[in-house]
């Protein structure tokens, strides 16, 4: 019996431990269920996703704000990037900086043209459609991304048949095929337009969006709306703000690097990273207008340090505006033959002051620092053209400056003497003493030795004619006789 119940038991226990492992098992994928979500949680409180700004032209400022604020998402480990842009356009270099760090970057990018009202306008485009997500805010534009808005030469082109007639849809978001393409001025602008148009398809085939609109954009200037832009795939999304992007994006799947990426972003903080002073310096001296002011400042605070050495203030102020114009300018695309005619019209009006050449320096300055200023950016790039009031308000102060220098110059020049010997030629003097043939006179308060073709008597005025050593020729006042030629000395 004892066998029986052995025999019994055994399959009983054996069950029973089956059961408590069973549970335990389920116990533990349960707390590491809770931890998962715990720590990522934690995650995404510590990692939100990180808004860049870019408000105005693209330009070296704006491109290393935002290298550097993708880099920052890279380390922090955020899930996401949101460029918020509102831009006219820009260089092409720095715009190619920026579409290199979208497309090397492991974090996924969004750009969101916004507010309304904003625009995303010749390089904007390139850097919507460079974008993991491509997003609009509603009443916002894109488009126009001809090649003379990103640096590049103006083109002129045919208008394409539907031009001509008037016809809806030739410069809106439906393509025409039937449309002929722009037919640029010579071989080197041909190139542009065409490496600029690949440039883009390129971009919208990566992206899967609308490669042939995109290639309108940069033949024909075509500008879409964002309602448009949405229905011709040209983006991904409309939002009215930030948390709407990011609610409608939550359970996308993007292609970051190679890898398929599912973004979980509904509720997420948003972290506004604002440009540091490195940048915020950047951007001011990197303004066209400002870097020609600081030109200007340099050069002249040299020429007055070489002309009138002093405590130095003039010439360390000089070189560092210089050295910080020169910073400026090879970040900017420079027309090297403006800023040759810059310098040399500055140079004219620095010679102006120093020579006597009548005005003709001084006019022939004025017209080359016009000339330069005009040549010396490409004023078809949004935002890095100098105002035309500027060139002129700056070779007016020049001009005046010549003008009140040269003024100056010929006043003291025509003013009397004050000092040395050639100030006792005219002077006036009293005879004080005569004895034994050696006159003595007062003159300017001190005692001299006179000598005189007549006699002289004390008491008697005289007048200094000519000045021989420590002994002055004098006349009488009263005889208006001059011996010896005035203005001569010995």
């Amino acid at each position: 019996m004892f066998t029986a119940l052995q025999l019994i038991s055994r399959p009983c226990a054996a069950r029973g431990a089956s059961v408590l492992v069973a549970a335990g098992a389920a116990w533990f994928r349960a707390l590491v269920v809770a931890a998962l979500l715990g720590l990522s949680a934690f995650a995404a409180r510590a990692a939100p996703v990180l808004l860049l700004e870019v408000h105005g032209a693209i330009g070296p400022a704006s491109a290393d704000y935002l290298i550097r604020g993708i880099a920052r998402a890279k380390d922090a480990h955020a899930p996401l990037v949101v460029i918020r842009l509102d831009t006219p356009g820009g260089l092409d270099t720095s715009m190619r900086q920026i579409i290199q760090a979208i497309l090397a970057s492991s974090v996924p990018v969004a750009v969101y043209v916004s507010p309304e009202g904003a625009r995303a306008a010749s390089a904007g485009t390139y850097i919507l459609y460079a974008a993991h997500i491509a997003a609009m805010a509603p009443a916002t534009t894109l488009g126009a991304a001809t090649p003379v808005a990103v640096g590049l030469p103006g083109v002129e082109r045919k208008p394409s048949t539907d031009e001509k007639s008037g016809r809806p849809g030739a410069s809106g978001g439906e393509p025409t095929r039937d449309a002929p393409p722009m037919a640029p001025a010579d071989a080197l602008t041909a190139k542009q337009v065409h490496d600029a148009a690949a440039f883009i398809r390129g971009l919208a085939q990566q992206r899967g969006r609308n490669a042939e609109w995109a290639e309108r954009a940069v033949r024909e200037a075509v500008s879409l709306t964002a309602s448009e832009a949405l229905r011709d795939k040209v983006i991904d999304v409309l939002a009215a703000d930030v948390p709407d992007l990011l609610a409608q994006i939550d359970g996308r799947t993007v292609r970051v690097l190679g890898a398929d990426v599912t973004l979980a972003t509904r509720g997420l903080a948003v972290e506004t990273v604002l440009p540091d002073w490195r940048q915020q310096l950047l951007s001011v001296i990197a303004n066209p207008s400002f870097a020609l002011i600081l030109m200007m400042i340099g050069i002249y605070g040299l020429l007055f340090e070489f002309s009138s050495p002093g405590f130095g203030v003039a010439g360390v102020t000089g070189a560092i505006c210089l050295l910080l114009a020169l910073f400026a300018l090879q970040m900017l695309p420079v027309n090297y033959a403006g800023l040759a005619l810059i310098l040399l019209g500055m140079a004219l009006l620095a010679a102006e002051i120093l020579t006597p050449a009548f005005g003709v320096l001084g006019v022939g300055g004025v017209i080359a620092f016009i000339a330069g200023g005009l040549l010396l950016f490409d004023r078809d790039i949004p935002g890095f053209g100098v105002p035309l009031a500027l060139v002129f308000g700056l070779a007016a102060s020049s001009a005046a400056v010549v003008l009140l220098g040269g003024g100056m110059a010929l006043r003291a020049r025509r003013r009397p003497v004050v000092s040395g010997p050639e100030e006792m030629l005219g002077a006036v003097g009293e005879v004080l003493a005569v004895d034994n043939g050696v006159a003595w006179a007062l003159v300017h308060g001190e005692r001299w030795k006179v000598r005189c073709p007549g006699a002289l008597t004390p008491g008697q005025r005289v007048r200094v004619v000519a000045l021989s050593g420590l002994t002055l020729d004098v006349c009488p006042e009263d005889s208006g006789s001059d011996p010896i030629p005035k203005g001569t000395s010995s």
